[in-house]
């Protein structure tokens, strides 16, 4: 056992803590043993057959003899279908008002007893039986759910449900959150219960921290995402197709989702990649526009233990030359590990020590646990106990559970009174200096000494005012804790944007911030999972994830810690951080070559921090995530489909990280067009693969022919840096400023590259037409020659020279 695991068994387990563990474990089984009663004998029941349907906005309502299905297709042709009368709020996935229905969609007779409703971007039709397909515009299955089936307690209670879905069978499954497994994910079983996996993970472990029922499926046919709107317990089983051979048959894919109860509510949004996702930010919400300080180098390490080793921290980037933009104080910086409490023997002013570290362009970002020490004398406990803020048991009783402080209420986020008072209480956070948070334990985690890690099932939950309990509020815990914090720090902080990031989420937590990847082991098969959530993350609506660097527990090699630094490079959160026991971070302990090879890394993420603040705007703005799958612009391509090691940055850059321990050289699979190894210019034609040198000094990036990139030039002016596009076509890309860390408003300014008697011209395309560049503008890849071509020299720029 290392890291975090070994701590806490020391801590908790050989304590009188572990005492309270034990009984903490007990309270909680017998709280569900009285607060659930068992489900007892069931009745099975199916749709049966349609008998009759009703016309509405949009789409309408198919009756069925045991149930019913609403079908809605809204004008930018998302769908919605739901189940006995499952209507698409209350959800917490939402982010507004529902999508208008399109009112040219009308439900109307199909063959064989079934319906139909037909809109310009998507077919649903409704067999008889209950089946609900998905088709393009042109006839083809995307996706096809079968009639579900419900389990329905003698007694009374929740019905538990399945539905089973077939996709093409050369159909590719994505998404459901963070999986360490991905970011394709094979046939295998995911359960959907956020959870902490008690101090590490490696790629086979599941569930982790971040759960969704959000299914990304790419097949020739298209691109479609499926959301089952429920935020219950239960598992997602995929299997993907097999194409017959010769005359035999395919084999479609599949994917059944089981839950333990709540609603049967599904969306479906169909397009391209980015049309998928521009539909799916639409619906629950634009990502949170991170600080641009917030894109930049960060650092943490649990067990600083002391301002004076912060500051020694910060001086050795100063000194060594690295930037640094933000330091992470973890829970060691608390008195007696109480959140919004500072240790004044370690920190005894931790405002001046944020004052002097904001001069040398370095933020302070403060860990926030939910749980609330439970003990006489904190203040805190005791006003958010007289507000009624905690979780309780079915009895009225408030919930206990054990994590660091020692025994600990839980507030209930589910209330928006409670949110509110939660809010108010980071003016604390504020009033230390700290200029931003990230959300740690919120699964929420109650250690345990057997079973979950969690608070009871039977726990009561306000969940907006409906009632409930803890098995439909587990897994959007984490969720409303950071619309609490985000919402908080907008009112205390109104002029600025807030910095929060969580480790727990449910679908539409973009819109309060970003995660990392948590506990990730220290080892290859870690950095590679690293790079999994990652892509997983964006294509679920996160486009702002890290990982961090170096893995949370043990100490890596000096070879390792450096290619997750040149990974991390890449990512939009570059944090470092490790385990009480771990290990330093900092590049300089591993040696004075690794130290050079870092400090080209940092450099280079320095000089494209223009690429990566326009990259957020984006974001914000269209949904698409930072770090895209090589397939995002050619998903009909199945080979790209199969490549998990490389990454697209924005559409201009494609990074191939290196992955496992020794490679000095590895293979690349490029997407069609040209591309332009970055460290030699030696230009490439895609599709197809290459090999490229990896050494310790570098990974492979290439850059895709005709691209336009902001940068930071040699003064630090923003610089524009174009690829020469590939004779007879032309390129381009967007320009987002950055304004500020404020809520001004951003223009996109778009850039045009093309040869014209071999020179290279970039020009600005506005309204009245292309006008000069206007910034200084350098062109790379010049003397490269082309893969399997004569050399090609180009030369000249229009506009100001570089």
């Amino acid at each position: 056992m290392d890291g975090r695991g070994r701590v806490r068994s020391v801590r908790v387990f050989g304590s009188v803590r572990g005492l309270r563990t034990v009984r903490a474990a007990w309270r909680q089984r017998r709280a569900d043993a009285a607060g659930l009663p068992p489900r007892g004998a069931e009745r099975a029941r199916v749709p049966g057959l349609a008998e009759g349907a009703e016309p509405l906005p949009g789409g309408g309502t198919v009756r069925f003899a045991r149930s019913s299905l609403r079908v809605c297709v809204s004008a930018g042709g998302t769908v919605f279908w739901g189940w006995d009368g499952a209507e698409p709020e209350p959800s917490y996935a939402l982010a507004g008002p529902v999508p208008e229905p399109d009112p040219r969609a009308v439900l109307e007779p199909d063959t064989d007893g079934g319906w139909r409703v037909v809109s310009e971007r998507v077919t649903v039709a409704v067999s008889r039986h209950g089946a609900v397909e998905i088709r393009t515009p042109g006839g083809v299955m995307l996706r096809r759910d079968l009639p579900p089936r419900w389990w329905e307690p003698v007694g009374g209670g929740p019905a538990r449900w399945a539905q089973r879905a077939e996709v093409p069978a050369d159909a590719r499954f994505f998404g459901l959150g963070g999986r360490s497994a991905g970011p394709r994910l094979r046939d295998e079983s995911y359960r959907l219960w956020n959870t902490d996996p008690k101090g590490r993970f490696d790629p086979g472990d599941d569930p982790l921290y971040i759960t969704m029922p959000v299914q990304f499926v790419v097949a020739d046919a298209g691109t479609h995402l499926a959301f089952h709107d429920n935020t219950w317990d239960g598992r997602v089983t995929l299997a993907e197709g097999e194409e017959g051979a010769g005359s035999g048959h395919d084999r479609p894919g599949t994917s059944e989702v089981r839950m333990e109860g709540g609603p049967l509510r599904c969306w479906v949004v169909v397009g391209t990649p980015a049309r998928v996702l521009r539909n799916w930010a639409a619906l629950t919400g634009a990502p949170a526009l991170p600080p641009a300080w917030a894109l930049g180098p960060q650092h943490a390490r649990w067990g600083f233990g002391s301002a004076a080793e912060v500051r020694r921290v910060v001086a050795g980037y100063r000194e060594r030359g690295l930037a640094l933009s933000a330091v992470h104080l973890d829970i060691d910086h608390y008195d007696g590990h109480r959140v919004f409490t500072v240790d004044r023997e370690r920190f005894p002013d931790l405002p001046g020590l944020a004052e002097e570290l904001r001069g040398q362009g370095v933020r302070l970002v403060s860990i926030v646990d939910p749980a609330v020490a439970a003990e006489p004398g904190n203040v805190l406990y005791e006003e958010g106990r007289a507000a009624g803020a905690f979780v309780r048991d079915a009895r009225g009783e408030e919930v206990r559970g054990v994590v660091w402080p020692g025994e600990c209420a839980f507030p209930d986020f589910t209330d928006p009174a409670v949110r509110e008072w939660w809010g108010g209480l980071y003016e604390e956070r504020l009033r230390q200096g700290f200029s931003g948070v990230w959300h740690d334990m919120n699964e929420p985690v109650s250690f345990a000494a057997f079973g979950d890690p969690t608070l009871p099932r039977s726990a009561r939950h306000h969940l907006e005012g409906r009632g409930g309990d803890h098995r439909e509020g587990h897994n959007v815990y984490g969720l409303l804790m950071a619309r609490a914090g985000y919402e908080g720090l907008r009112r205390l902080r109104p002029g600025e944007r807030p910095f929060l990031f969580t480790r727990a989420g449910w679908a539409g937590m973009q819109r309060y911030g970003g995660t990392w990847s948590g506990d990730v082991a220290t080892g290859w098969p870690g950095l590679r999972a690293s790079l999994a959530l990652v892509l997983g993350l964006g294509l679920c609506g996160v486009p702002y994830s890290g990982p961090d660097v170096g893995g949370f527990d043990g100490s890596p090699s000096p070879e390792l810690f450096l290619r997750w630094y040149q990974l991390g490079a890449w990512l939009p959160l570059f944090r470092t951080h490790a385990a009480l026991d771990a290990g330093r971070r900092e590049p300089w302990e591993f040696g004075p070559e690794v130290l050079e090879h870092a400090r080209v890394a940092l450099a280079e993420r320095e000089r494209l921090q223009p690429y990566f603040v326009t990259l957020s705007r984006l974001a914000r703005m269209t949904g698409a995530p930072y770090v895209r799958p090589v397939w995002w612009g050619t998903p009909e391509d199945r080979t790209l489909r199969e490549c998990e090691d490389a990454f697209l940055l924005g559409d201009a850059l494609l990074v191939a990280p290196v992955l496992h321990r020794g490679q000095d050289r590895r293979a690349v699979r490029l997407p069609r067009g040209r591309w332009y190894d970055t460290a030699t210019g030696r230009a490439y034609e895609g599709p197809g693969q290459v090999l490229l040198d990896a050494p310790l000094a570098r990974v492979p990036v290439l850059a895709r022919a005709g691209a336009v990139l902001p940068v930071r030039g040699v003064d630090g002016e923003l610089t524009l840096e174009v690829w020469p596009p590939a004779p007879g076509r032309t390129g381009g890309g967007l320009v987002v400023r950055d304004t500020g860390d404020g809520w001004e408003p951003a223009e996109i300014e778009r850039f045009r590259s093309r040869l014209e008697d071999g020179r290279v011209v970039v020009e600005r395309v506005t309204e009245e037409g292309p006008v000069e560049a206007g910034l200084p503008v350098r062109v790379r890849g010049r003397e490269g020659a082309v893969a399997g071509g004569g050399a090609k020299r180009l030369g000249g720029v229009v506009g100001p020279p570089a």
